[in-house]
């Protein structure tokens, strides 16, 4: 290992962006040396938890690029989704014609069965 070519770690003082202070030792500075903090934990929005992630996705990008020539055309209407009575009735419906058919169908073959009887 060469000598003399570390930097010099000794001890200084951190003052947070409220005001308190806490001794560290550091390779910045001078012995003794003050570090004000302009941004730290405290304050910065990374750890308080004000961090707004924008979309980021090709679609975003697509349609936050061109959204200015939609403002004229009326916008598709979304579809709502049934509701959980008109699904019921929906089956209700369904069931109730394939019944019918049933029926229907039966009919249709005790008439054949008759004609070849006759």
């Amino acid at each position: 290992m060469k000598a003399n070519i570390h930097p010099d770690y000794h001890t200084i003082t951190v003052v947070m962006t409220d005001g308190t202070k806490y001794e560290t030792r550091s390779t910045w500075g001078k012995p003794g040396d003050v570090l004000q903090l302009d941004v730290d934990p405290k304050t910065h929005p990374a750890w308080v938890g004000g961090v707004n992630l924008r979309k980021t996705g090709q679609m975003e990008k697509f349609t936050n690029k061109f959204a200015f020539l939609d403002k004229g055309a009326a916008a598709p209407k979304k579809e709502t989704a049934p509701q959980p009575s008109e699904k019921k009735e929906a089956k209700a419906e369904v069931k109730a014609e394939a019944k019918v058919e049933k029926k229907e169908a039966k009919a249709e073959k005790k008439d054949k069965k008759e004609d070849k009887k006759n």
